[in-house]
């Protein structure tokens, strides 16, 4: 559908009207999110944000134009953009921002008749830019991230499993409780572990491939340029032979002892590795508050059938937050990933509950 500018002087419907005031309201909230995102950064960051602002300024001006002299009461903003505002205000965090990723996604403006193409050009190129900013900031939690995730499903879902097995085999609701929290501490503790001990091998793994010619100022001025062995060097790390040649001949040629050699490899990303302890805390405390929620109606005392339906139900409510959460953060549809984590968590507790079963008929 080709759009135009629109016409202020024709009459326009009271449907248009309301399109428009809703559109002016929700450009508004987006410029204010991006406002308020942009005064908790610095940089680069905070300039790519105000030019965001701008942009959606942009946009508001046009729906203003179209409104007329007396454009009448203007709405709030939709429900998605005040949530977006609030949490800018609150936050200015990478799930903000990833969450700004996908209402620009959701922009209307591609089959609006009164949006210019150069608006609908806009918000699919906002979307672009937002994921680029989100992506800084998945890089700096990721691995911390990761380990928080794993580890609260893990917690919810092998305690369910757990709980719910010994429960298929007879046992009272003591034994329950204690076996739920007996799981708790030993999964806690290993999750941990196992965490520090992945991430600080991995930081190694990356240390050692990083690319080192500590005696640079002894070695260098001493290499046969016709023989150029430091081109090896640059083949091994990627770079293709007649590249590695040229490169190593005019670095060995301008070598200079004061400025850091570069080899042209790319350096590891750490970073998005994260740190061990910081892995193994989140791991431990994430997998502990997971693997509680299965265990919580039989600490409050409740008994039989019922404090079994209560745990399923809290599990699968979080099972849902969980997922929700990560389909956010990595800009994928929350539902969707949120009834996925319910599907494996509901699969794995029900064939234990089952095995428990067979276990409590074989034994008695």
């Amino acid at each position: 559908m080709r759009r135009t500018d629109g016409d202020p002087e024709r009459p326009a419907s009271p449907s248009a009207i309301r399109r428009r005031r809703r559109r002016l309201a929700d450009e508004r909230a987006e410029a204010a999110v991006y406002r308020d995102l942009a005064g908790r950064r610095s940089g680069e960051d905070r300039e790519i944000l105000l030019e965001l602002a701008r942009a959606e300024e942009r946009h508001a001006a046009h729906w203003v134009r179209l409104l007329g002299d007396d454009p009448g009461r203007i709405p709030p903003g939709s429900l998605r953009s005040r949530l977006l505002a609030l949490l800018a205000r609150r936050f200015g965090s990478v799930f903000v921002l990833a969450l700004a990723q996908r209402a620009e996604s959701r922009s209307p403006y591609a089959t609006d008749p009164e949006a210019t193409a150069a608006m609908a050009a806009d918000e699919r190129v906002h979307e672009e830019v937002l994921r680029g900013l989100a992506a800084r900031g998945r890089a700096r939690v990721s691995g911390t991230f990761r380990a928080a995730v794993f580890g609260a499903n893990d917690g919810l879902v092998s305690n369910l499993a757990l709980v719910l097995g010994v429960a298929g085999a007879g046992v009272t609701a003591t034994s329950v409780l204690l076996t739920g929290l007996a799981g708790l501490l030993a999964g806690a503790l290993s999750m941990g572990a196992g965490e520090f001990v992945s991430v600080r091998s991995q930081r190694e793994l990356l240390a050692a491939s990083a690319p080192a010619l500590h005696d640079a100022p002894q070695v260098l001025p001493h290499l046969d340029l016709d023989e150029n062995e430091l081109a090896l060097v640059m083949r091994a790390r990627g770079l293709s032979a007649e590249e590695a040649v040229r490169r190593s001949r005019e670095m060995l040629s301008t070598y200079d002892p004061a400025v850091p050699l570069r080899t042209g490899a790319p350096e590891p990303e750490h970073e998005a590795v994260g740190t061990a302890l910081g892995a193994a805390a989140s791991s431990f405390a994430f997998f502990a508050s997971g693997a509680l929620v299965p265990i919580l109606p039989f600490l409050f005392g409740l008994t039989g059938p019922f404090a079994f339906v209560v745990s399923v139900v809290l599990v699968g409510l979080a099972l849902l937050g969980t997922g929700a959460t990560v389909g956010l953060l990595s800009g994928g549809p929350p539902w969707r990933r949120g009834i996925r984590q319910l599907l494996i968590g509901a699969a794995a507790a029900g064939a234990t509950y089952l095995l428990g079963l067979l276990f409590g008929a074989t034994l008695s």
